[in-house]
């Protein structure tokens, strides 16, 4: 199992809030959180002075300074409270990030419009016997290990409907990741509210033509890792790598939610939109 390095946060201790008496999400107590690069530390300083601060467990909002991959952690370590998160790019892409602007940060917060999201929980049983899970906002993928290409197995709510998938590897996205690494693998674009996943496969060799299935948002997804020991392949839950996997459940788990705030004019739903009509 691999982790990428931790983050570096403004503080550590989380605990729940609640929305305010009207009914609307309360943003008058703002934690800042940031990636440990210098880019984000910068705006961590910059921020921090011209705005009161308080820590994580004090929060109506969290504000996350960093890129995409930097929002994905910030999700997954408020999984359990109801902290929504607003996103402020300093990395490259920042698809789920808004454009950093450090003026009049309290009125934006208090215009975001936010999106919440239902995130994959995987489970990846290993070689050894082991079994690990973890959840997933943008997409579960398998991909080999060697120079050998996998051989994967898949099951869609119990029935096998394909025996044998010779790939570099496939994933499962939900409509948040539509457009990074299933978009990249050639999946389709979702929009957020069809609660649809995209099954993508990844260089698939055999059968050479298959481009993949769409799903109900409900469906239990698995795959079976055929000639295991032979043709390792491992298995990543966003950031998140079991190695020598035999098996990886994925299902969408509706008791937990993430809930991401953006600027009117740029949602997440205009965003991806948009990616249809990309050049």
């Amino acid at each position: 199992m691999a982790q990428r390095p931790s983050p570096v946060y403004a503080c550590e201790t989380v605990s729940q809030t609640s929305p305010d008496k009207s009914g609307k999400i309360a943003t008058d107590r703002i934690a800042f959180v940031a990636a440990g690069f210098e880019g984000a530390q910068a705006a961590l300083q910059e921020l921090t002075a011209a705005y009161r601060s308080v820590a994580p467990d004090e929060a109506d909002v969290v504000v996350a300074l960093g890129g995409d991959g930097f929002m994905l952690q910030t999700l997954r370590r408020f999984i359990d409270t109801d902290v929504p998160v607003f996103g402020l790019n300093r990395g490259s892409v920042g698809f789920l990030m808004n454009e950093y602007k450090p003026e009049e940060l309290p009125k934006r917060l208090k215009r975001a419009q936010a999106v919440t999201l239902y995130p994959l929980l995987m489970t990846a049983r290993t070689t050894d016997g082991s079994s690990q899970e973890s959840v997933a906002i943008n997409e579960v993928s398998l991909l080999r290990e060697t120079y050998q290409a996998a051989k994967l197995e898949i099951l869609v709510d119990g029935v096998a409907r394909m025996p044998e998938l010779i790939c570099d590897g496939a994933l499962v996205a939900t409509p948040a990741g539509s457009t990074a690494y299933n978009l990249s693998a050639h999946g389709p674009i979702i929009p957020l509210s069809a609660e649809i996943l995209a099954l993508t496969p990844i260089s698939a060799f055999r059968p050479r033509r298959w481009r993949g299935a769409l799903l109900p948002h409900d469906a239990d997804v698995v795959f079976r890792i055929l000639e295991a020991q032979k043709r390792p392949v491992s298995a990543t839950a966003d950031d998140f790598e079991v190695r020598n996997v035999t098996e990886v459940s994925i299902r969408e788990d509706r008791t937990r939610s993430f809930e991401i705030l953006f600027d009117p004019e740029t949602n997440l739903e205009e965003r991806i939109l948009k990616e249809q009509f990309a050049p």
